[in-house]
């Protein structure tokens, strides 16, 4: 044990010289930052026939998280989604009104009855320095059901050079059934699972 005395002794003190990992968010000031609306996508993805992943988004969020820097996991995120700014990239939009038929027909996401798409944080768990777990109550067509999403810090600027205000920027995932929210038009053709796709800079304001 002795002849390794030495190695473990050398490791130690490299150990403790060794810098502690910066927290990214540490020196950003606390408050509510609101979704810069020129840099933030909301896209999501379903199985069309097993054949492809449909993919189309929606251009219209509102979303703003309270932040504190000395308690991160204590942190709010909400957002609200008008669902008739959904976007697809349909090719005959000549004939057919894709998008709005998507958004308005009562099979799919039926606007007309209900207005928006919400999520409300309950919970977050940091899972690394700049990665977390955020969950909390997404509600579509008129039922709530709580969601998982996985997050991760992009950057963080005290003062970002355009608008000179302090940012961050995100990117999450998750994954929905929608059937759960009582869509199931076409299932299994059009697949249940849905992949959320989410990217955002947040504005401090």
């Amino acid at each position: 044990m002795s002849r390794f005395a030495p190695v473990v002794a050398a490791a130690g003190l490299l150990l403790a010289a060794a810098p502690a990992i910066a927290d990214p968010l540490a020196d950003m000031p606390a408050g509510v930052y609101k979704v810069d609306p020129t840099h933030n996508s909301v896209t999501w993805r379903v199985s069309h026939l097993g054949l492809s992943n449909y993919t189309a988004r929606f251009t219209s969020v509102e979303a703003a998280i309270e932040f504190d820097p000395a308690k991160t996991e204590t942190s709010k995120l909400t957002v609200s989604i008008d669902p008739t700014s959904l976007k697809t990239d349909y090719p005959y939009s000549d004939k057919k009104n894709f998008d709005k038929v998507l958004a308005e027909d009562k099979i799919w996401f039926n606007a007309n009855v209900h207005k928006s798409i919400t999520f409300k944080s309950s919970k977050v768990e940091m899972t690394g320095p700049k990665t977390a777990k955020v969950t909390g109550d997404l509600t579509l067509l008129g039922v709530t059901k709580p969601v998982t999403l996985d997050a991760t810090l992009n950057g963080a600027m005290k003062e970002q050079p355009f608008a000179k205000k302090p940012a961050l920027g995100f990117s999450a995932s998750g994954q929905i059934k929608r059937s759960e929210f009582g869509m199931s038009t076409y299932v299994p053709l059009v697949g249940d699972d849905v992949t959320l796709l989410i990217e955002a800079e947040f504005l401090k304001d």
